[in-house]
């Protein structure tokens, strides 16, 4: 059985929104699935999963959490070279340049972007978490 899991951080609860929604796409295929917190997360999370979506809002200077999930990134930069990833987050002002940077840095790494990132202004609203359902459809069908 594939394994998938979803590693975020969330400060205002949309990102965690999303990966709940992410989550239920999955869910609907044959697929294990683990939603966990950057700060909760372990390095065996990636290793053992098929398939890593990773999830954070645009912090500061359209920048990663850094307390937390930067943090997390960097220990598992090696685990992710030809890992199957997926990135997500929300944003509140900017142009989602963070993921941009965040897409580069994990290339960089040499991780696997199997679909573009799916970034959502402030709350995601009903079509955004349905973006999300359908990324995580995507994912288990991967």
């Amino acid at each position: 059985m594939k394994k998938i899991s979803i590693i975020y951080w969330s400060g205002t609860g949309n990102t965690e929104a999303m990966a709940k929604a992410i989550k239920e796409g999955i869910e609907a295929g044959n697929t294990e699935v683990k939603l966990i917190t950057a700060g909760e997360a372990e390095i065996s999370d990636v290793i053992n999963a098929d398939v890593v979506a990773f999830g954070c809002p645009a912090m500061g200077d359209e920048q990663l959490e850094e307390s937390e999930m930067e943090p997390f990134i960097e220990s598992v930069s090696k685990e992710v070279n030809n890992k199957n990833i997926v990135l997500f987050g929300s944003y509140g002002w900017g142009t989602g340049d963070w993921m941009t940077s965040w897409e580069n840095e994990m290339e960089g790494y040499g991780a696997k972007l199997v679909h573009e990132s799916l970034i959502i202004n402030n709350e995601p609203d009903d079509g955004g978490l349905e973006g999300c359902k359908k990324l995580g459809a995507y994912l288990a069908s991967k």
